[in-house]
Formats: C-alpha cells, sequence, structure tokens
C-alpha cells in the first residue's frame, strides 16, 4: 500500500519517529507500516536546536539512510531550511529523488512566530509543483506556539485550507488535543488530519473516532529512548534513576549545557 493510500485505509496511519537508521529499522520490524523522522531526535542527535533551520545536511543523511527501509519514509523538514520557496523545492525534490514518500513542512519559527499564510501557501505550491509524487504534510503550529493563549481554530483552519488548496495533501496540527477541537478540524479541513499523540492528553482509540486519520509520535519515542538509556546507566552504577521521560524543553536544556544538576 502506498504512503498515501495509507491515510485513507480503514483506521488511521499510526506513525512512529525515528531518529537514525536503527530506530527505524526497529520500528519497521515491529510491524509499522511507515516511519517518519523526528527533527528534535536529528538536532540533538546533532548536538544542535530543533527547529532553528541548521539540520539540513543531516535531514539528507538520514533520509538517504531510511529509505532502505521497506516501507515509506517521510522526513520532518522543519520549515523546509529556507525561507526561499524555490529552495525549499528543491529540498524536497531531493528527497523525493532519493525515495522519500512524504515530508513535513512547518509554518511555526523560532521565537514563537507564524510565517504569513500567503507566503506558506507558496512554499507549498512550490513543493507541490517541483515533487508532484510526494505527500506533503502542512504543519501549521497555532496550537503548538499558542503558549497560555487560547488557540484560535478560525486561525487554523484558515491555514489548513489555505496549504490544502495550495496542493498539501495533509495538514498536521500538534497540540490539538480536545475533542471539540480535534472534531472541528476534521470536518474543517478537506484532507487527512495528522495529530500528535500527547501522554495524558489525546487517546489513539478516540482520535479515530473523532476521525482523525495519521496520528505520530514525535519526538516521544527519542525522548523516551534518552531517559531509559540514562535510568539503566544510573541504575546500574547503584543511582537512584530519575524520571524517565525527559520533556521537549529538558532536551534543549541539556544542548546548552550538559553539566550535573
Amino acid at each position: 500500500m502506498s504512503f498515501r493510500e495509507l491515510h485513507h485505509a480503514q483506521g488511521p496511519l499510526l506513525l512512529p519517529n525515528a531518529w537514525d537508521y536503527t530506530s527505524g529499522a526497529a520500528l519497521v520490524r515491529a510491524g509499522f507500516p511507515a516511519v517518519g523522522t523526528t527533527s528534535l531526535g536529528v538536532a540533538a542527535g546533532a548536538g544542535k536546536p530543533d527547529s532553528a533551520g541548521g539540520t539540513q545536511a543531516e535531514t539528507l543523511t538520514l533520509a538517504r539512510a531510511l529509505v532502505r527501509l521497506p516501507v515509506p519514509v517521510t522526513v520532518d523538514a522543519e520549515g523546509g531550511f529556507s525561507d526561499d520557496p524555490g529552495e525549499v523545492a528543491a529540498l524536497v525534490a531531493e528527497l523525493a529523488a532519493l525515495g522519500v514518500a512524504g515530508v513535513n513542512i512547518e509554518d511555526g519559527r523560532p521565537g514563537g512566530s507564524l510565517v504569513p499564510v500567503a507566503h506558506q501557501t507558496q512554499v507549498v505550491a512550490a513543493v507541490r509543483s517541483a515533487a508532484p509524487e510526494i505527500f506533503i504534510n502542512a504543519r501549521t503550529d497555532t496550537f503548538w506556539l499558542s503558549g497560555d493563549r487560547e488557540p484560535s481554530i478560525d486561525e487554523t483552519l484558515t491555514r489548513a485550507r489555505a496549504y490544502a488548496d495550495a496542493g498539501a495533501d495533509g495538514v498536521f496540527v500538534p497540540g490539538a488535543a480536545r475533542d471539540e477541537d480535534v472534531s472541528a478540524l476534521v470536518a474543517g479541513v478537506p484532507v487527512p488530519l495528522n495529530i500528535l499523540f500527547l501522554p495524558g492528553r489525546t487517546d489513539r482509540v478516540r482520535l479515530a473516532e473523532l476521525g482523525v486519520r495519521r496520528i505520530s509520535l514525535g519526538s516521544l519515542l527519542y525522548r523516551t529512548a534518552l531517559g531509559a538509556a540514562v535510568a539503566a546507566a544510573t541504575e546500574i552504577f547503584g543511582g537512584t534513576p530519575g524520571p524517565q521521560v525527559p520533556t521537549y524543553a529538558q532536551v534543549e536544556e541539556l544542548l546548552e549545557d550538559p553539566s550535573p544538576r
């Protein structure tokens, strides 16, 4: 079944996210029909901050490795590593030529800003033209970057519809978790909706009932593995293991200062 077809099969596509070849291969061995990448895992593995546009080379290197897997691979390309629609399109065309089946392109930027809708639709349209065969998952960070503010469903729908009209095959809204928000997005977006699994806030079965077509794990597996490694090392050497799953912010903090606390 093709990657596009997986979004329209019975039940949502359950998409785990890998950070290196071995994690991807292990997920395939476990039976998952497709594998995505996690930009945090890629960036952190290189000692760089996530979503800062500095990991294009590492992203391409991982893509070259993962396309050896016998399942479709989709790549988290952050914001495309450029503000120039043509450069983003060229990157995605290169990924498609490698055999990558899908790509995530996000409208969020460091510092909590969102790219103007008109610009992001140009990016999506350029990517669609340059790589007509690839599945474009247009990510909007209206929820992810809302902070303490109530996220705007209206703004989210405006962006999602604009990206779909520009050629996106799916829309990703990380941070959306409440039933009423997810239902509004499913009803208002004309392409498959992707939701990020959030432990304690979302439920796989419930998301499926609401009509979500793709459920991603994002950086959760990478952070879980990182926490388990530290806990195991601490326990083996006689210490008391701490919390097993570091938060996104704690991983970012490690990149800034790994000194013992």
